[in-house]
Order: C-alpha cells, then structure tokens, then sequence
C-alpha cells in the first residue's frame, strides 16, 4: 500500500473540501482550487480528514494513490498559507522591473525578455536583482520561477544567470595556461 496515499490529510478550521464525482473543491482564506481525480482512486471527507483510497490493486492505481493524496494536501496548504518562490539575478548590469503585469528582464542580451505573469499569481521585485512569485497554486508558482529561470540558467564559469534563491551553483576551473613547447 501506498506509504503517503493512506495517510490522511487534516482539514484546518476556516478550510472546506467539497467532493463532488470525480472532482475536490478545497476553499479557504486565501483563494479557491480544485481538481478532478482520477476514476481510479475515490476521494472520501471523514470529519477533518480526507481519506484517499483505490478502487483496485492495479498498477496505474496505485500510481494514482499517493499522488492523488499530494495534490489534495498541496492544495489545502496553498489556500492557508500559500507558496512562494524567490529568483536572483546575477549578472553585472542584468535586472528586472515589473511593468503593470508583466516581468521585463534584463539579462545581458541585445533585448529584453518579457514574461506576462499568469492569472492568480503576485510578483514583487523589492530590488531590481530579486523576484518574488507568489499564489495558492504550488504548480502554477514553480512553473512560473522555472520559466524565468530558464530564460538564462546560471553558467558554471562566472556564476552568471537567474537562480532560486539559496540555489548552490558547482564552480568550474577556466581555462589554465601551462607553459611549456620551444
């Protein structure tokens, strides 16, 4: 059996889990999610607990079962404290700043590059080298910080790049100049 699956996940007081067929509505003080599960798990409300159980001992069930169980709990906790991701940029002269809804970074290139920032989510800027995603969304807000951190990974050589915060980038060795020949 499914080592997270069968844990239960705790309702907090101010947030209501509505279970209607296949889909699981969780409402709280800071928003509204929902999902719609797979017809392989049921999802059950027993008191303050929501239990997740599977239908059968299929593979693709109990796949489903933990899983199932993650994306209910990451939903409750997004709706009571949400989540948040935080960006530097390294770079000399390279910076961000917020223009009404979208993100303009400026990362070294002969351009800029833009991002509109997504519906449900908040970007703060506090210095021109930090940004700051936050939503109730867990996916929606990595998906967002892996985006604008794509648009230029930190380098090895010179650390260079958009990286999350506390992010460890190995350092490589550059080019060593050995003398020796004639």
């Amino acid at each position: 059996m499914s080592r997270i699956g069968k844990q239960p996940v705790e309702i907090p007081s101010g947030v209501t889990v509505d279970v209607s067929g296949t889909k699981v509505t969780v409402k709280g003080s800071k928003g509204e999610l929902s999902i719609h599960h797979r017809p392989e798990v049921t999802v059950k409300v027993e008191g303050s607990e929501v239990q997740v159980e599977r239908k059968n001992e299929s593979k693709l069930a109990k796949a489903l079962h933990g899983t199932t169980r993650s994306l209910i709990n990451n939903m409750i906790e997004g709706v009571t404290k949400g989540y948040q991701k935080n960006l530097d940029i390294v770079g000399v002269g390279w910076q961000g700043k917020l223009q009404g809804r979208t993100l303009v970074l400026q990362l070294g290139f002969c351009h800029t590059v833009d991002f509109e920032v997504p519906e449900g989510l908040t970007v703060n800027m506090p210095m021109n080298q930090r940004i700051e995603v936050t939503g109730i969304d867990k996916q929606a807000v990595g998906q967002f910080a892996a985006e604008v951190r794509a648009s230029r990974k930190p380098e090895p050589y010179k650390g260079k790049g958009v990286r999350y915060e506390g992010e460890h980038i190995v350092r490589k060795a550059g080019k060593s100049f050995v003398g020796g020949g004639k």
